[in-house]
């Protein structure tokens, strides 16, 4: 059997999640003082790229299962925001303002939006519809 050809999903999440946590480090590491927000807008607009990248590509790949991707994709982004929220409101609380706060904000949106598409395309890449030849060989 042979498996269908899937772009670089996790690999390119994975990229851009790594660009998030280097500009988040980069902030972090300047803080309370004065903080160059030049490169930490620079790793944010290319992991943003790459989340939109990501998307279109997986939007190209014919026979997804993207109604199992909808179903998981909607409970992870639910988990996922809550988390980013709770984060926002460390940043909030902690007295971050300007910037910053926006750019660290801007962060959690791709972080709470690629980890869920990564979840949910792990999913749906291995879903076999019901009927299917290869669902009905697996004794479901």
């Amino acid at each position: 059997m042979s498996e269908r050809r899937l772009p670089p999903v996790t690999q390119v999440g994975m990229a851009s999640l790594a660009l998030i946590v280097a500009g988040g480090i980069y902030l972090a590491s300047h803080l309370p003082n004065d903080v160059p927000l030049g490169p930490a807008v620079a790793l944010l607009v290319a992991s943003a790229l790459l989340l939109a990248g990501n998307l279109l590509t997986l939007a190209r790949v014919e026979g997804f299962a993207w109604g199992r991707f909808f179903e998981v994709a909607k409970w992870a982004v639910l988990a996922y925001a809550i988390t980013a929220g709770l984060i926002e409101y460390a940043f909030v609380r902690n007295h971050l303002t300007g910037g910053p706060l926006v750019v660290l904000t801007l962060s959690l949106v791709v972080y709470a939006l690629h980890v869920p598409v990564l979840i949910a395309f792990t999913v749906a890449r291995y879903h076999e519809p019901a009927g299917s030849p290869a669902a009905a060989g697996s004794g479901e």
